[in-house]
Parts: structure tokens; sequence; C-alpha cells
């Protein structure tokens, strides 16, 4: 499934200042038997966002309109628990590009890096920064510039040097996965096989 290229976004967020979000409560283990990564968003955070009934529950964030955008703020260690991809795929499939916290499970950060969701880690302080921007006005937005590896408070125009890894960087850049940035090498490769004679 090709990658979209990610340069810049522009985008209000949704807050879920929740700590500790695991891959489970991400999407639940019940929703994991497709295995194409369409259709993972209806079921993303389900049993929060539905009662038993199967009723949407009002006040969870998700069900409400107030909040939109494609960049979800959570809080710290968010993404632990078991290694399933499906957590990445729930999140873009749902409409996020970004996910921002203070802390992310590293095997979590790397599906999601995988799969096209850019997570972008940022210091507590700057964390708190951001969901004050959000409870002040719902609205705000945030700009977020993977080139230049920064994400800005746009209405102040405060901002965070992230970090990312030199590859995933390159792969997100140009809309690569590990199969396509492999081939993007091909005449490299082939060049330096026959160099070896």
């Amino acid at each position: 499934m090709p990658i979209d290229k990610f340069k810049k976004l522009r985008s209000t967020a949704v807050p879920l200042p929740i700590e500790n979000v695991d891959t489970d409560q991400i999407i639940p283990a019940r929703f994991l038997k497709a295995i194409e990564r369409k259709g993972f968003g209806d079921n993303l955070f389900r049993d929060w966002r539905y009662d038993q009934k199967n009723q949407p529950v009002k006040d969870f964030v998700l069900n409400t309109p107030v909040y939109s955008g494609e960049i979800l703020v959570a809080g710290e260690n968010f993404g632990s628990g078991s290694s399933r991809e499906h957590a990445a795929w729930a999140l873009f499939d749902y409409g996020f590009r970004v996910v921002v916290s203070s802390f992310f499970a590293d095997i979590f950060k790397n599906n999601a890096l995988n799969n096209g969701l850019l997570p972008v880690q940022v210091t507590p302080e700057f964390l708190e920064k951001i969901f004050d921007a959000i409870k002040k006005d719902p609205r705000a937005e945030f700009k977020v510039d993977l080139e230049n590896q920064n994400f800005t408070i746009a209405e102040t125009g405060e901002n965070f040097q992230f970090e990312i890894s030199a590859y995933k960087k390159e792969c997100l850049l140009k809309g690569y996965d590990d199969i396509d940035y492999l081939l993007s090498l091909k005449e490299k490769i082939e060049a330096f096989e026959n160099q070896q004679g």
C-alpha cells in the first residue's frame, strides 16, 4: 500500500490527555481479523468511543464535534503493550497523520513510521503547552514541518525541534516503505555489484 509523501502539515488537533494508552485500547484485539489496512479507523478507541449497547459515548473526544484534525495529541507513554501494527493502521485509517506525545513505546513508534504516521516526541513541558493551546481554543492550529523537524503552535510561534531517524525521515518525505527505499537504490546496488567484478 503506497504511503503518502509527508512534508508539511497545518491542522487543528484532537486532545487525548490520557497516559499509558496501550495498543489494545487503540484497537481492541477482537478487531484484528483483517489483514488489509482498511477499515480499522472505524474501531479506533472502540471501547472508549462506544458503550456496551454500541451507542457513542457522548463525552469521548472523538465523538465531540468541537475537536477535529489530522493531529492526535496524547499523554505520556502512548502505544505501549502488544506489538500489533494494527494500532498504527487504525490511527492512519481514521485520518490522523501525526501523533504527539512526550514518550512513545518503541515498537509503536516504528510501526507508525512504517505506515506513514509521524510520531512527534516532545518534552512534557511542551506537551502541556499544546494541551493548553487546545483548551484555550479547540480550533487552534499547529504546524508540522518534517523537513526541518519542527512542531509549531501557530498562534504563539512556539516550536519544538523533534528527532527522527534520517532513514525514516527520507522514507516519509518520499512516500517510501522499506521495499520502495531498496528499489530506489537499485542502480547504486547494481553499480556496486558490477565494480566487484
